[in-house]
């Protein structure tokens, strides 16, 4: 039996070199530019992040501590390791640590210690604000939002820091937005000492559900598992036209569900197939556009869809399943948008595939590493059968240690465990900060109402019409996506934005799952377009150019969440089965409608004209009345049909 290690695809070998493909990360990605430590340090710093891992294993299986204490817990854990792995500023040493940051991270780490250690006094007392707390108070929060600056950029915190700015100043706001404004005990009580503020219900999420799926990823990657998914992408798709973006697709699809980061999936999987797209004739901007749109769609799709999910589950008090439920058509539908314009594009421009002989075999790929699908399935049987997402992420990882074993190759021993575990926690640290401080979001909304203050306005600036109020949430998730994590921005639209849509009417879980989307398609959207920049960075193209062509990649997407909203039967919400199946073929349609007029092929290459015919119908697929529906259905057949008969006909004459 072949060795995974030892025997690499010549394919999967043609990738960027790692150094550069690690610099082009960074460039995008703060939680990136950590330090590289080796030595005794390096040792002290691994075993803080692991004992961070076995902590959450052991609470994941045996039962959590009070909600407070574990969410102070898992603060002082990821704060202390960002004080000491990620530098102050750019010009900082990147393999020591200075001793002002071994200062910092034992501050961080008594600051929300106090909390582990103190917590029945602080509420037998009913949190009320001791002398020395608002000190210890407040020196935590400003040592929050400068792990935040590291680690997450300086745009959430500044954000952060604003709206603490607004609890203060409350009194001199302009009239609509005025409150009586708080005192620094109040802050620091309702910031530091209760569940509302940086311990509140994100951080909650953060410590349980979102801290296990990552470690599960990073278990399933030490096994194999990444390496699996690019070989079985490769074996499915890579001798199809334009295989190469397929294997994109599918590839960037399995992993990035259980990676909830567009850039790091982006530079994982296009390393080896943006240069394989190219190879095979596509440009170096949709290369990478492709590649973007792929790793990003991942957060979308069930079952784990990365941590927003977790944090919709908590939001609206509903089970986890029933968000993977919801987003199962829609996730479909995105991707076979993704699949219909690189296959338009490869037949326009005649792309074919990777020759068979240098292809790995389905059947092969399957035999040598088949078994590292067991955990995923595991986890999707544990959600169905009610479990809660917590112990299907726990018996997930022990499922993969143990299924693991079964090759040589994929067996994890000690050192790989160990490894898994320092990588898991390292993945979390983002999140955890960036969850801390969006506290100061939700807990400002909730301290001074200004949820409900920024809802009413938004309302009245609409003049109480859905659709504008619809289109001002997409500019905003939109423009709070380019500097905000994925996670951070849902949380922040969630408490802002979409109690505006639910005060209208809308389902609440339509309002959430609209704000979710673009939120995340923010990272495809110009002029700041993470996902899309990364992708040009590894295609040797242009950035802007890249972006634009993931914009008419994924355009799909921009029509879904309107759909969520006027038509809820495709999340699944009393959805009668005619309706759904009108719904999806209606889509389909569309799609196929839109990739012909976007990339001029459909059947065989289209004049302008023709191109133009499409695109009204297929639009129209995706409104949701009914009778439009059938109508744009029946349109887009005549069309196409006229097309194949136009085809037919030029053949016959050719002849």
């Amino acid at each position: 039996m072949p060795q995974v290690e030892e025997r690499p695809s010549n394919l999967l070998e043609q990738s960027i070199d790692d150094e550069n493909i690690q610099k082009l990360v960074e460039k995008y990605d703060t939680e990136s530019r950590y330090r590289i430590l080796d030595g005794l340090t390096g040792k002290i710093v691994v075993a803080l992040l692991v004992a961070m891992s076995c902590y959450h294993l052991y609470t994941a299986g045996f039962g959590l501590l009070p909600i407070s204490i574990h969410r102070a817990i898992h603060m002082t854990f990821a704060i202390t390791a960002v004080f000491l792995l990620y530098p102050a500023t750019s010009k900082s040493s990147r393999t020591s640590i200075p001793w002002y940051d071994w200062i910092l991270a034992l501050l961080a780490a008594g600051g929300s210690g106090y909390i582990v250690f103190f917590f029945n006094d602080i509420a037998r007392r009913g949190a009320q604000v001791q002398s020395y707390e608002l000190w210890l108070g407040l020196g935590f929060m400003v040592l929050v939002l400068e792990a935040g600056r590291r680690i997450v950029g300086k745009v959430l915190p500044t954000l952060a820091f604003l709206f603490l700015l607004y609890c203060y100043f409350g009194r001199y706001m302009p009239s609509i937005f005025m409150h009586r404004g708080y005192s620094l005990n109040r802050i620091v009580q309702h910031m530091y000492l209760t569940p509302e503020g940086i311990f509140g219900v994100a951080l909650g999420v953060s410590s349980t559900f979102v801290f296990m799926f990552i470690l599960f990823g990073a278990f399933l990657s030490g096994s194999g598992g990444a390496r699996f998914f690019n070989e079985l992408s490769l074996a499915l798709a890579g001798h199809l036209p334009g295989g190469p973006a397929k294997v994109a697709i599918v590839a960037s699809g399995l992993l990035g569900t259980i990676n909830g980061s567009s850039v790091a999936n982006v530079a994982t999987t296009g390393a080896f197939t943006i240069p394989l797209m190219k190879r095979v004739g596509y440009k170096g901007e949709f290369a990478g556009a492709v590649e973007a749109c792929a790793s990003t769609g991942g957060q979308l799709m069930p079952p784990i869809m990365g941590a927003g999910a977790f944090i919709m589950s908590e939001f609206l008090g509903i089970s986890y399943l029933r968000i993977a439920a919801a987003a199962v058509v829609p996730a479909i539908i995105y991707y076979a948008a993704l699949f219909t314009n690189v296959h338009v594009r490869a037949k326009y421009r005649n792309l074919e595939g990777i020759e068979r002989e240098l292809l790995p075999k389905a059947k092969e790929v399957f035999s040598r590493d088949g078994h590292l699908l067991v955990p995923l399935f595991a986890i999707i049987a544990m959600l169905l059968m009610k479990y809660t997402p917590l112990a299907a992420a726990f018996w997930g990882i022990v499922t993969v240690v143990v299924i693991s074993a079964l090759r040589s190759h994929t067996r994890m021993g000690p050192a790989k465990i160990v490894k898994a575990l320092e990588e898991g926690a390292r993945g979390a640290l983002g999140v955890a900060m960036a969850c801390g401080l969006v506290g100061f979001v939700v807990g400002t909304s909730s301290l001074t109402a200004l949820g409900l203050t920024l809802s009413n306005n938004i309302i009245d600036i609409a003049g109480g019409k859905l659709l504008p109020t619809l289109l001002m949430a997409m500019v905003a998730c939109l423009v709070l996506g380019m500097g905000l994590p994925t996670t951070a921005n849902y949380i922040v639209t969630s408490t802002i934005i979409a109690p505006a849509l639910i005060k209208m009417g809308v389902l609440p879980l339509a309002a959430h799952m609209f704000v979710f989307y673009f939120g995340i398609m923010a990272d495809l959207t110009p002029p700041v377009c993470l996902a899309a920049f990364t992708g040009a960075g590894i295609a040797g193209a242009n950035p802007g150019k890249t972006g634009l062509e993931a914009t008419k990649i994924a355009l799909v997407a921009y029509a879904l969440p309107y759909t969520f909203i006027y038509t809820p039967e495709i999340l699944m919400e009393q959805a009668q089965p005619l309706t759904l199946a009108l719904i999806i073929v209606a889509a389909l349609a569309g799609i196929a409608a839109l990739a012909g007029a976007l990339q001029g092929w459909l059947v065989k290459n289209l004049a302008p004209w023709m191109r133009g015919l499409l695109i009204v119908p297929g639009l129209a697929a995706f409104l949701p009345n009914y009778t439009i529906k059938l109508a744009s259905l029946a349109a887009i057949f005549v069309l196409i049909a006229w097309i194949c008969a136009r085809a037919k006909k030029a053949d016959l004459q050719g002849a």
